[in-house]
């Protein structure tokens, strides 16, 4: 599904990643760990196209995204990739549902099947009685599987999630941590995730250790 190759990343005079190689199937759940500024996040950056490596390449289903335009990437990003971050990025304003639709609204998805979804989705991770709450009236953990919903609006074929447990307390993350495995059991969904948790990345199907720009060990869980 995916294949990086060989890939390089530096900020100024800062070499970030200094060739990494790495390859992800379709429904698998890879976790990425290492200490603050192995280039864990800066690789996650790459996968979902919101920076371009210096030198190598990144393949999704045999299509080289470094030789896509910014447009191009755009519109690759919205349909084809979800992001899950630490700290929910939804807006205050707009309820649960409205957050969810957002993503879905860019694309060329009728709006009345874009909100049919959003309504799925929630009511698919338990939150079918917390649609019309905005933010600030759901806990941490109702926040995050609201953008756990709007990750998926779109039918991504990847979801990158960068410490997406890290502003949770232990049961919340807990249930995060097993909504994956859900959403990858009945939606063969697949996941890359960058945590500090020893818990989900031993979880995981796959562990990639980084350090140093580089992966240095791989150890493969089930």
């Amino acid at each position: 599904m995916i294949e990086v190759k060989n890939v390089y990343k530096s900020y100024d005079e800062l070499a970030v990643l200094k060739g990494v190689n790495l390859s992800i199937k379709e429904g698998e759940i890879v976790s990425i760990v290492g200490a603050s500024g192995a280039g864990k996040t800066t690789l996650l950056q790459l996968l979902g196209t919101l920076d371009k490596p210096d030198d190598g390449t990144i393949i999704y289903n045999e299509a080289n995204i470094s030789n896509l335009s910014k447009k191009q990437l755009a519109a690759f990003r919205n349909q084809s990739i979800g992001f899950v971050f630490q700290f929910h990025q939804l807006l205050p304003e707009f309820t649960a549902h409205e957050n969810v639709c957002i993503p879905g609204y860019l694309s060329k998805t009728p709006k009345k099947d874009i909100e049919e979804r959003a309504k799925e989705l929630l009511t698919l991770l338990g939150l079918g009685d917390r649609m019309d709450h905005k933010p600030a009236q759901l806990s941490g953990g109702e926040q995050q599987r609201v953008a756990v919903a709007r990750a998926l609006i779109n039918k991504p074929k990847i979801i990158l999630a960068d410490e997406p447990s890290g502003n949770l307390d232990s049961q919340n993350a807990e249930e995060l941590h097993q909504l994956f495995f859900k959403l990858r059991n009945e939606m063969n969904q697949t996941f890359v995730i960058v945590t500090h948790n020893r818990e989900l990345a031993n979880m995981s199907d796959r562990k990639l250790e980084m350090k140093d720009g580089i992966i240095i060990n791989e150890s493969s869980i089930n």
